[in-house]
Parts: C-alpha cells; sequence; structure tokens
C-alpha cells in the first residue's frame, strides 16, 4: 500500500466494514458483487490492490456462525428429537445464509482495519 496523502476524515472500520464502503471515506463501495474486491474505489479514488484480508474472515466465521448453528442442532434435538431431514432441512438454508452474510461482513471489516493500521505483508530486510 502506497502512502496515503489524502485528507479524509476517519470512518470507523466495523460500520464501514459491514456496509461495505471504501476504508478511507466511507461512501464508495468496497465489493463488486459478494465478495469480490473493486480495483478502486469510485468515490475518492483508493487503489484496493493493498486489500487481502486472506483466510481471517473464513475463521471467524467458522467459528461464531458453527457455534450458533451447532447450538440450535442441539437445543432442538434434545427438546423435540426430530428426524434429521428436519435438521438438515431446517439449518442447511440457515447455515448458508448466516455464512455468507457473515463473510462479506468481516471481510469489509478486516479490509477496513488493513487500511487504517496501514498493514502490510511481512518482508525481510536486505
Amino acid at each position: 500500500m502506497n502512502e496515503d496523502s489524502a485528507h479524509f476524515p476517519p470512518v470507523d472500520p466495523v460500520k464501514t466494514g459491514i456496509k461495505g464502503c471504501c476504508p478511507r471515506c466511507g461512501q464508495g463501495k468496497l465489493f463488486d458483487g459478494l465478495l469480490g474486491v473493486k480495483p478502486r474505489c469510485a468515490a475518492c479514488g483508493l487503489d484496493y490492490s493493498f486489500a487481502d484480508s486472506g483466510d481471517g474472515p473464513a475463521v471467524f466465521v467458522i467459528l461464531i456462525v458453527g457455534f450458533i448453528v451447532i447450538g440450535m442442532v442441539l437445543w432442538l434435538q434434545v427438546n423435540y428429537g426430530p428426524p434429521i431431514w428436519v435438521h438438515i432441512l431446517l439449518f442447511a438454508p440457515l447455515t448458508i445464509i448466516l455464512s455468507l452474510t457473515t463473510l462479506r461482513w468481516f471481510k469489509g471489516i478486516l479490509i477496513a482495519m488493513q487500511y487504517r493500521h496501514n498493514a502490510r505483508e511481512g518482508r525481510l530486510s536486505d
């Protein structure tokens, strides 16, 4: 990421990430489609080439959504004991919807945090 010489008021990374907006100006859109990152901000021109959230968002999603869904599965099984097809019918769509929604949120938050803290890939000095 190049040194940013533009002067914009700081934006909250969590709110910006959840809305999927530019981490610098908070106006332009960050995502192109569901999870793809645009090449640059349409509002302020920030180059998004620095944005590499890696596997971080997926780890958070697996832990959080997994905890929620498995807790609900266990509660339903202990209290009502339905057949397996009821579990599949209820929790497969819920898991997919929760995973995609939270994956987009966490990816946006982590990219906004990268920008705010000027995070870069680790390099060894010569």
